[in-house]
């Protein structure tokens, strides 16, 4: 088995903390130009496509919640002579991660700067901080100082990141289990403000909700029809499939728009639509979606919260984000 995969699957979730070793500055000697980089990189990459945004921050969140954030999503996964496959490549991940090919051309540009120094890791928060700052969020200092981890399972993505099918007691539990709470899990929904989700991703909801109800009872008709107008009842592979904007109303930048969807019915993932069937989290969500200015302050702080999430175990600054060093 390859070095990037270890001996083992580990199918359950991963028990992850916040800790605060990292730190605001931490490359102002060793590599001043680190954040200016990311950030002269990422903005580059948005204005020629701005689904960049919502990519770069799903990335950080997915690696994040896996293995805290040691940037082992970013792992491509070995030949098949030589291990398991990689994080990227679980069908939770695959296609449609968006964004690679930016901290590829941030990493390279670094390497000549300042090589060995800044890790993959790092540079994903930096990126995931810039992209949504693009899009309406306000800017905020990135603790760093992250290794890059050198283990890399697709196995493990199932168990660590929000399923389709999950209620909100299993939601709460596994944000739980990460160090966070009820308030960041709705927080941190608010991402789905920009984005599209393929129809598979939403289909059930439409044709097969329950052995009695074929459509969801929690979605607006209106914007079930308009959603079955574009998926059909036939499922196609996601690759195949069209896409759909995650937020109803408006997805062109990252606001609080989310919100007011799902207060109308019309939030387009289950697990969206849930934030409104208790009472603690859909006075969460009405808050929200009355305060235009209230969520993106939020969200920057949960981001930081997520960002600290790891596991201390032994890391590297990788040379190349695709693969160990050596």
């Amino acid at each position: 088995m390859s070095a990037v995969l270890l001996l083992f699957s580990i199918v359950f979730v991963l028990p992850l903390a916040i800790h605060g070793d990292l730190r605001v500055g931490f490359y102002q000697e060793t590599c001043p130009l680190a954040e200016a980089i990311t950030r002269g990189t990422v903005f580059a990459a948005t204005v020629l496509n701005p689904g960049i945004v919502p990519g770069l921050v799903r990335l950080h969140f997915h690696d994040c919640f896996v293995r805290g954030c040691d940037g082992s999503i970013l792992l491509d996964s070995p030949t098949e002579a030589e291990g398991d496959t990689a994080e990227k490549d679980s069908p939770l991940n695959g296609a449609s991660l968006r964004g690679l090919e930016v901290l590829d051309d941030v990493k390279a540009q670094l390497e000549i700067a300042c090589p060995g120094t800044v890790s993959c890791a790092d540079i994903l928060a930096f990126a995931a901080r810039d992209a949504a700052s693009f899009a309406g969020i306000p800017y905020y200092e990135v603790p760093s100082g992250r290794l890059d981890g050198r283990i890399s399972l697709a196995d493990e993505v199932p168990h660590n990141l929000p399923m389709p099918f999950y209620n909100l007691s299993t939601l709460a539990n596994l944000f739980a289990s990460k160090g966070l709470n009820l308030e960041d899990l709705v927080v941190l929904s608010g991402a789905h403000s920009m984005g599209r989700a393929h129809c598979p991703s939403f289909h059930y909801r439409l044709y097969h909700f329950s052995p009695t109800q074929p459509q969801d009872p929690s979605l607006d008709p209106s914007y079930a029809n308009y959603l079955k107008s574009i998926c059909p009842p036939t499922v196609k592979p996601l690759g195949e499939s069209s896409a759909v904007p995650l937020d109803a109303i408006s997805s062109n930048m990252m606001t609080n728009t989310f919100y007011v969807a799902l207060t109308q019915h019309k939030g387009l993932l289950g697990t969206d639509q849930l934030l409104m069937s208790s009472l603690p989290t859909r006075k969460m969500v009405r808050r929200l979606a009355h305060s235009p200015h209230l969520w993106p302050k939020m969200f920057a702080e949960a981001m930081v919260k997520v960002g600290r999430l790891t596991t201390n175990e032994p890391g590297e600054v990788r040379k190349y984000c695709r693969s160990i060093n050596g």
